[in-house]
Formats: structure tokens, C-alpha cells, sequence
């Protein structure tokens, strides 16, 4: 028997098989595997970057201002904290934070990139820059079968990218986590709807990373993005705080 959310799911797969796949920052670019800003480095232990406070159980998630922080909603027991390196760098760690009865604790932290051009308070469409903010995490997929997660997934090859992209991004969305930028919650991440338009991007994920920046999403290594999808539990209501690092820290 097919769920409501179930036909919804299809329906959407249906529809991205209509239209071209637009993920990444909203329309889809022949530029995507762009090095310009970054070079992959691997994974990376350890917490927020070099010069942040750490404790064993901050009672806050480290690096996050009170501006960001207040956007958190109070029941989110995970955190996935996106480091940026700059403003206009593309360069960024990713750090999964859960919370206990003591504290948040540090869950796995990987080196990561993000839009080519660094990020903005102000994201639209094609920018080449990542928006900065506090954004729900509800739905994921890929082209690869889920691989034990909790989230609601769509596994589709809906998600390959366009064979004129290059080579280097052909399993970019091999998995993904649709970052709630400018989207309908509780669907697939291959649903096109914008509800504040399409000139203000959309299609923001968390997907596997190609070595450089992209157009708008947040990219990590396949090991890092198969802990993040095992990992995160709706009953947890899981966000992400995304940002430079200045921004973060307001």
C-alpha cells in the first residue's frame, strides 16, 4: 500500500524526469566542477576551525553567535555546523554536533567545500555563493539506494547530473540532503517548487563532494555524507547552521 507522502515522493521523481535536474544553487550549471576556489584535502578530524573555543561539553554549539544560535529551534538535538573559511572562499569544514544531558557533543567533523564564490545573507539564483543561515534538514536521496538513514529518501536516477557537466561531478548527487533553502518540506529534494520564487535560488543541498566549490550547495566526501545520512534522525529535528565564519560568530 502506498502513503500519501509516498505518492508525493513519486510524483516528484516523475516531474524531475520532465525537467532538467536543477540542484546546486537553483539552475543548473555547465560550470559545476569548477576548481577555481579550493582543492579537496580529505577528511579531517578535530572540531570548528583552528583559533574556535572548545570545550568537552559546550552547553552552545561552538563558533555559533547569538544571532544564528537564536534561530535554532529549541527542540534540534542535531546540529550540522558548516565552518566557512571567508567570505568569498570556498573552503569549509562540516561538523555534526548532538545534544545530551551534558552539552553538545562533537559527533564528526569533515573538510568540505562550498559555493565557488563564498557565501551571502543575500542568496539568488546563480550567484555561485552559499546562503548564510539556520535551515531545517527533512529529506534526502541520491543515485545510490539509501544507505541507512532515517530520513524520508528518494532513491532515483532522476539525480544523475547532466552528461555536459564535467566528468569530475558525475557522482555529485550520488547522495544528497536537501538543505530547506527556499523549498517545500517533507517531499523529495528533486522537487522543482521555489515558494519565494525562482530568482532566489533553490536546490541547496548536502551532496558528495568533486574537489572544489560549487554553485550554491555544501559538498563533503561520500564517507562523510554516508555518516551524516546514518546519522541524522528526524525525531531529532536536525538543522544546519551554515556560514563564514564571521557570520557565524555575530
Amino acid at each position: 500500500m502506498r502513503t500519501a507522502g509516498g505518492a508525493v515522493r513519486m510524483a516528484a521523481v516523475a516531474v524531475a524526469g520532465l525537467v532538467l535536474l536543477a540542484g546546486c544553487g537553483g539552475a543548473v550549471s555547465r560550470d559545476e566542477g569548477g576548481k577555481d576556489d579550493g582543492a579537496a584535502k580529505g577528511e579531517r578530524p578535530g572540531g570548528p576551525p583552528p583559533g574556535a573555543p572548545v570545550t568537552v561539553h559546550p552547553e552552545t554549539v561552538p563558533g555559533i553567535g547569538t544571532a544564528l544560535r537564536s534561530r535554532i529551534p529549541a527542540d534540534s538535538g542535531q546540529v550540522v555546523a558548516v565552518y566557512g573559511r571567508g567570505p568569498d572562499s570556498a573552503d569549509s569544514t562540516v561538523v555534526l554536533y548532538e545534544k545530551h544531558a551534558k552539552g553538545w557533543d562533537q559527533q564528526g567533523s569533515w573538510t568540505a567545500h562550498n559555493g565557488r564564490r563564498g557565501w551571502t545573507v543575500d542568496h539568488h539564483e546563480d550567484d555561485k555563493r552559499s546562503p548564510v543561515g539556520v535551515f531545517t534538514l527533512t529529506d534526502a536521496g541520491g543515485v545510490l539506494a539509501n544507505p541507512g538513514t532515517k530520513l524520508p529518501y528518494t532513491h532515483s536516477s532522476a539525480f544523475t547530473p547532466p552528461s555536459y557537466w564535467p566528468k569530475n561531478t558525475r557522482n555529485d548527487f550520488d547522495y544528497v540532503i536537501a538543505i530547506n533553502y527556499n523549498r517545500v518540506k517533507g517531499i523529495s529534494p528533486l522537487d522543482p517548487t521555489r515558494p519565494e520564487g525562482r530568482s532566489k535560488g533553490g536546490g541547496i543541498w548536502l551532496h558528495m563532494d568533486h574537489g572544489g566549490g560549487t554553485s550554491g550547495c555544501v559538498s563533503v566526501s561520500k564517507a562523510g555524507m554516508r555518516s551524516l545520512l546514518r546519522a541524522l534522525d528526524p525525531a531529532r529535528h536536525p538543522v544546519v547552521v551554515m556560514g563564514d565564519k564571521a557570520h557565524l560568530a555575530a
